[in-house]
């Protein structure tokens, strides 16, 4: 069973502010119902500040009256988001096998994709805008061995980035839109 974060501090704000029994909160917070008439007591968690889970989103108001009326109800987390799921935002380590593999994928980027920004490039591959013109106007120190690769392919961005940031470059580019096609936009045959 999933429980809220920092369910101690959790239990503290359901034992302050609500009328909810000893076995809902320690139902809800994955305690023992004698942990949280400690809590209540003031014997246990006394230095712990109270963390609301209305507020963090873990719970709403309203289920926590309908478990205020129903003493047999239990309290239901609502689904928080896979925390290991979501990636990072930000500079990033580039393993040193690959890191050969970028001007391939800029120039891949700037032939297939010219509406691309040199912003967006650098976010996309984790490169500099140095390095992009360089590879622009031909004198990287590597020039005459690039070749241009898709960056997906070599592992260096994800395909919902690539599209993501093609979508957000064409309406800035003047290019139209490729709306995708529905299946009774097709021609019969």
């Amino acid at each position: 069973m999933a429980l809220p974060l920092m369910p101690k501090a959790t239990a503290v704000w359901l034992v302050e502010n609500t009328m909810l029994s000893f076995e809902q909160i320690a139902s809800f917070c994955g305690m023992h119902s004698l942990e949280v008439q400690a809590i209540a007591d003031g014997e246990v968690a006394v230095g712990i500040v109270g963390l609301d889970p209305v507020a963090n989103g873990q719970v709403t108001r309203e289920e926590i009256e309908r478990c205020e009326k129903d003493e047999n109800a239990n309290l239901r987390l609502l689904s928080v988001p896979d925390l290991a799921l979501q990636k990072t935002k930000g500079a990033r380590y580039t393993p040193v096998s690959k890191r050969q593999d970028k001007p391939d994928a800029i120039a891949w980027l700037l032939k297939h994709h010219p509406e691309l920004s040199d912003a967006q490039l650098c976010k996309l591959i984790g490169t500099t805008k140095d390095t992009i013109a360089k590879v622009r106007d031909r004198s990287h120190w590597n020039a005459a061995n690039i070749k241009p690769r898709n960056p997906v392919t070599l592992g260096l961005c994800t395909e919902p980035d690539l599209e993501k940031a093609v979508i957000i470059a064409r309406p800035r580019s003047g290019q139209p839109v490729a709306q995708p096609l529905d299946v009774y936009d097709q021609p019969e045959d």
